[in-house]
């Protein structure tokens, strides 16, 4: 467990209540006045008293304490200063900032909040502060103090509490650095020599021979016996990539990112000639570089001599135990750890995309300190690295997929794709259909008024209003047959149609209609221009749509023949992980104007009908009604066909037997069987609630002895 260093005159601070003898430094000079809600006898003996304990010589009766700690336990406590509160609020939640560096000014402010805005300054604390705010006050004190002003401003920056030791890292042996190719090379689309390619992953076969460490202890200088040809080779293609795509890479490094930041691309007055790109990196290399930035939230920037900044993950409040270790400049031995996991496929940069995709990621080259080794300090962690989101970013699924983040659970659907219809709904056929509708009008008033569109072309007309798109929809009522009912309009340009060929198409109908009607026959048109047109489209969705079927099919039997989940892990889960009651916007009962389905809808009757079918075969455990529901719908159909004269009162003639034969036995038993008999039974008589219908027949003591 960690524990916070103070010095010795700050453990007072760790008390919840100080002494009431001990006098505290406090920024207001009226902490001692008393409250206003003890009497005055109290307060009288409060300010009087010099002893710790506080005895009263005399009490009212409302004034007797309980005990002789009443008033040691809430009497009016002394006021802690305002840096002894910071502390031990810090102390109490677990955390701490780093050090106060405050310039004047921030000293000024911090000192004088507690003054007003027009108060004359009262404490000497802000007095002070206010005097140094002025250069000429701020030298003078330097000068009596004897300090210069490099020693002076040190001073200001002096932490503030013990520093702990510096970290030493500890090592199992000694750390073995080697020049090898990256595994990942060459990126992709850069075509390089096949020979040379073999010759370098050579290198790789080499890296698997194990070296104990007797034999590292003979420690030779000499480097004219290192075999460094493969690793030129790989340098010789490494400078030829860099040569290709360095100006283009700096081009659209100014196209995503508009201001520089740390871990971004260095361009500009920023770059350097020979600074390595990402393809040079790989995972498990060792780097020594100085640390450039430290961000609070976001982590430690390490410069490797490449174009991007390393980046070292920690935030928050590990930054309390790691502040005193790493500083800004000073020089590290880090690690790489993340390099072309997570790599995104483009097309259109496959030749950049080495490593992290930076297009996509904030910071593309992920570390950590080796020397000092400070993962003990750090608690944490980023659970996925930040990322860029673009405006084309639509599909949250792509996106996590791209950056490799697990799928966010939903709920089951409960349904397989594999067995569902078919589609054949083309959605443009909706537009094809108002097209046709359209053209079919205007041709009717062509023909109706033919002195209308006299000296016109048909393909020549024009809108008399100005179309728009976005208003071509109104909704509105009309009055069908003396009933108010909904109507819709839509509205559509004369510039989509295309008349010509319609009008083309009615003469031609026309034409085979009157040499039909000559020969007393009659003429029906099986279908137009435009309804061939939407079976087309029509056709060409259930033919994707079946494709798209039998590619699934073949996807889940190969995973079914290796074993593989058919779903990806994680994307659905059962009901029960979101809780119960949880929103389902697909579900009627989430409705703002829900209240209950309709007792008339065949659906409700269906229930209520199968609802008393099983009642009546279970019931209160005195019918017994042998015939399934489906057997029971058959056989009232074939009722239904028949003659309802003599058959039905032959079944309600048995009926009535059988129940007077019934009720001889048992009482008890009023069920009417009627209900399975007759389809025009309304169940009127039966409960209604919340606008549903439900039967009267309960299953209320089935199980009971």
């Amino acid at each position: 467990m960690q524990t916070l260093p103070f010095s010795h005159h700050h453990r007072h601070s760790l008390s919840t209540f100080p002494s009431l003898t001990k006098p505290s430094k406090t920024l207001n000079p009226n902490h001692l006045k008393p409250s206003p809600s003890l009497s005055w006898r109290l307060r009288h003996q409060i300010l009087t008293s010099k002893t710790s304990q506080f005895i009263p010589k005399a009490y009212e009766s409302d004034e007797v304490p309980v005990d002789e700690t009443f008033l040691e336990q809430f009497g009016p406590k002394e006021r802690e200063s305002e840096d002894e509160a910071r502390r031990r609020n810090w102390v109490e939640r677990g955390w701490a900032p780093w050090e106060e560096i405050l310039s004047p000014e921030a000293d000024f402010a911090r000192k004088s909040l507690n003054e007003g805005e027009e108060v004359p300054l009262q404490t000497p604390e802000a007095m002070e502060a206010f005097k140094m705010l002025n250069p000429r006050y701020r030298k003078k004190k330097m000068e009596e103090m004897g300090l210069t002003e490099e020693e002076f401003f040190d001073k200001q920056f002096e932490i503030k509490g013990e520093i702990p030791e510096p970290i030493k890292t500890l090592w199992n042996g000694p750390l073995v650095v080697r020049h090898v190719p990256p595994r990942d090379w060459p990126p992709r689309g850069w075509k390089v020599d096949k020979e040379e390619l073999r010759f370098i992953r050579e290198a790789h076969y080499l890296m698997s021979r194990r070296v104990s460490s007797e034999e590292l202890e003979n420690v030779s200088s000499d480097v004219s016996q290192l075999c460094l040809d493969r690793y030129k080779v790989f340098l010789k293609q490494y400078n030829e990539w860099v040569e290709a795509n360095k100006d283009r890479l700096e081009e659209e490094s100014y196209e995503v990112d508009q201001d520089y930041h740390p871990g971004r691309r260095k361009r500009g007055k920023d770059y350097k000639e020979g600074m390595l790109e990402l393809p040079f990196y790989y995972p498990g290399q060792i780097c020594i570089g100085k640390v450039t930035t430290l961000h609070l939230y976001q982590g430690a920037f390490v410069d490797i001599g490449g174009v991007y900044e390393g980046w070292v993950p920690i935030k928050g409040n590990d930054w309390y135990w790691i502040r005193h270790h790493i500083k800004p400049g000073m020089e590290v031995i880090v690690e790489i750890l993340v390099s072309n996991v997570n790599c995104i496929v483009d097309l259109d940069r496959k030749d950049i995309d080495a490593k992290r995709d930076p297009y996509r990621f904030r910071f593309p080259i992920e570390m950590r300190f080796v020397d000092p080794n400070i993962d003990h300090l750090i608690f944490n962690r980023f659970d996925y690295p930040p990322i860029f989101h673009r405006d084309d970013d639509t599909n949250p699924d792509e996106l996590r997929r791209d950056c490799g983040r697990p799928p966010v659970p939903r709920k089951d659907p409960g349904i397989k794709v594999e067995e569902e219809p078919l589609l054949s709904n083309h959605p443009y056929v909706k537009k094809l259909w108002q097209l046709h509708v359209a053209e079919q009008m205007i041709l009717d008033d062509y023909e109706a008024n033919p002195e209308k569109y006299e000296g016109k072309k048909l393909s020549e007309l024009e809108d008399e209003e100005e179309f728009d798109e976005q208003n071509s929809v109104e909704f509105t009522q009309a009055y069908y047959k003396k009933a108010l009912v909904p109507k819709i309009i839509l509205k559509t340009s004369v510039k989509e149609l295309n008349l010509e060929a319609a009008l083309a198409e009615r003469e031609y109908h026309n034409k085979l209609r009157k040499e039909v009607e000559e020969r007393g026959e009659k003429y029906e048109i099986s279908k137009l221009r435009r309804n061939l047109e939407m079976d087309e489209y029509d056709l060409i969705h259930w033919r994707r749509s079946y494709e798209e079927r039998e590619a699934l099919l073949r996807d889940i039997s190969c995973r079914q023949a290796l074993g593989l989940p058919l779903e990806e892990p994680g994307r659905y889960v059962d009901g029960s992980y979101f809780g119960k009651d949880q929103y389902d916007p697909e579900n009627p009962l989430y409705r703002y104007d829900y209240w209950g389905e309709p007792k008339n809808s065949e659906k409700s009757k269906k229930e209520r009908m199968v609802d008393a079918h099983n009642k009546s075969i279970v019931g209160k455990g005195t019918v017994w009604y042998e015939m399934s529901y489906e057997d029971a719908i058959k056989q009232r159909m074939k009722r239904e066909a028949q003659s309802k004269g003599d058959v039905q009162k032959e079944f309600d003639y048995e009926d009535r037997l059988g129940a007077d034969d019934d009720s001889e036995d048992d009482d008890d038993d009023d069920f009417d069987y009627s209900i399975l008999g007759d389809p025009n039974l309304t169940f009127a008589a039966q409960p209604v609630v919340n606008g549903t219908e439900s039967s009267r027949l309960s299953d209320e003591g089935m199980f009971e002895n």
